[in-house]
């Protein structure tokens, strides 16, 4: 017995997450044959986000200062980007700070602050001969003058970077992100039947961007915590028992294999 056609929302499902048939906005380099890749192209992700937690806690472990952990957990996102670029990822967002960390205390938020500074100064000339191209995700207004001015720095030095882009989400909530979209769209004028999936997804930080395939966190939590919650409806998720300062290149590759192993369906 055939069955009626059925009368289907106009706008389900969202093309953002159709699958594979999507286009990418993706670094040009992502079609270059990469070497040292460990899984074939279309088992790889493209986008790889992580959400850095345990660099406090792998202080204490250690004896040593919180700050000492934040600095150890900065060795740790140099093992991971290089190794993401050997893989042939062509897109990593990096949960850095949010905007929630205003509750700590003024030291260790000023001691983040001169220590992310320092760290893009020094790495910026690095991350352009890797081919990496930085963007900052989250409100840059809000960040002390000298932090705006080195991330302003290395956004304009590396935006001929193919090989990788890297987001930095620093003063970043994906409530707030959400927030500043309906802003944006309110701002423009749009009207109530021009709002959709697509009207907000173009609104909002990662406009443009392919949503994450892989979310990855570390340090043995198993929960978003206000990141990316948009764009992660249909992302993967690997949570890792290991301290950020602790995950290195063979942890983000056991990470690649095991999404390659596991069946995506988006619904269908």
């Amino acid at each position: 017995m055939a069955h009626p056609p059925l009368a289907r929302p106009t706008d389900a499902p969202p093309a953002a997450h159709a699958g594979d048939d999507v286009a990418l906005e993706l670094p040009t380099a992502v079609a270059v044959d990469v070497p040292d890749r460990i899984v074939p192209p279309d088992e790889s992700p493209r986008h790889v986000a992580i959400i850095m937690d345990g660099n406090r806690r792998w202080a204490r472990a250690h004896g040593l200062a919180e700050l000492e952990g934040h600095a150890a957990g900065l060795e740790a996102v140099r093992a991971v980007l290089k190794q993401a670029v050997r893989r042939g990822v062509p897109m990593l967002t990096l949960y850095a700070f949010s905007r929630e960390n205003w509750a700590r205390t003024d030291e260790e938020v000023a001691g983040l602050f001169a220590l992310l500074g320092a760290a893009i100064r020094d790495e910026t000339e690095e991350l352009g001969r890797q081919g990496v191209r930085v963007r900052l995700l989250g409100r840059l207004d809000e960040l002390p003058e000298p932090t705006r001015r080195s991330i302003g720095d290395a956004i304009e030095a590396t935006e001929a970077g193919d090989r990788l882009l890297l987001n930095i989400a620093f003063n970043y909530a994906g409530r707030t992100e959400i927030v500043d979209a309906v802003r944006t769209l309110i701002a423009a004028g749009t009207s109530p039947e021009d709002v959709d999936e697509a009207a907000v997804s173009n609104a909002l930080y990662t406009a443009g961007l392919p949503d994450p395939d892989l979310v990855i966190r570390t340090g043995g939590e198993e929960r978003l915590s206000n990141f990316l919650i948009w764009q992660s409806a249909y992302a993967e998720f690997y949570f890792s028992p290991l301290l950020w300062p602790d995950f290195g290149s063979e942890a983000f590759d056991e990470a690649i294999l095991e999404f390659a192993s596991r069946t995506r369906r988006f619904g269908r």
